[in-house]
């Protein structure tokens, strides 16, 4: 029998970016079929290391995830304070959850879609309805698997992930901050919460992996 969780079925289509990576998802990855696959390979079959910290970040429009410029500065600044050996890095978002080291499994690294760009209010929906649903099953699965948690996010992301810690009982520090959110948050702009690349959200995201130290 065909194992789709192993093998997820590709789609024949496909373009190829300015880096030569082969792109066949454009439509919202969450409904495909190729993620639920994945998600359920990595919650029923797949073995997570025991880590003492598990730090989760957003996905990246860029892929492989660790190639972007948002990921490269985060793993700079977690690979400067702490050692390997203590920490494993979930990437979650309309990926689902990602074991960091799996970032090349299909599909992960053949999709290019932006939540943020969406002004789809059903598709949002969905979009926090799915993620919880994923979220809430990976933090289950690992509820033994690490003794502490810290995650990096904003927006829609962030709305998912508190909702399934409440779900779970799972102890995590979030962060930016919420006041520190607060302070950035800016009305005029399109994404009003700004990036967590500025310099505000990243010195605390810096003070969060040293209390970790």
């Amino acid at each position: 029998m065909h194992n789709k969780r192993n093998n997820p079925q590709k789609s024949k289509k496909f373009v190829v970016d300015r880096k030569g990576e082969r792109i066949e998802i454009y439509d919202p990855p969450f409904y495909r079929t190729e993620f639920e696959d994945a998600y359920r390979f990595i919650i029923e079959d797949y073995a997570i290391k025991n880590k003492e910290i598990a730090i989760f970040i957003p996905c990246a429009l860029r892929k492989p995830y660790s190639q972007s410029p948002s990921h490269k500065l985060f793993h700079k600044i977690i690979e400067e304070i702490l050692p390997k050996d203590r920490y494993h890095v979930l990437i979650f978002g309309t990926c689902g959850t990602v074991p960091s080291e799996l970032e090349l499994m299909y599909p992960y690294s053949n999709y290019h879609y932006m939540l943020g760009k969406c002004q789809n209010d059903r598709e949002r929906e969905d979009f926090h309805k799915i993620e919880v649903y994923r979220l809430k099953g990976f933090l289950e699965k690992t509820k033994n698997t690490y003794t502490k948690r810290i995650a990096y996010c904003i927006g829609p992301f962030r709305k998912a992930l508190v909702e399934a810690c409440e779900k779970t009982g799972t102890d995590i520090t979030i962060l930016p901050t919420d006041p520190m959110i607060e302070k950035m948050y800016d009305i005029d702009c399109p994404f009003p919460e700004g990036s967590l690349s500025m310099q505000e959200y990243i010195d605390e995201f810096k003070r969060g992996i040293l209390a970790l130290k």
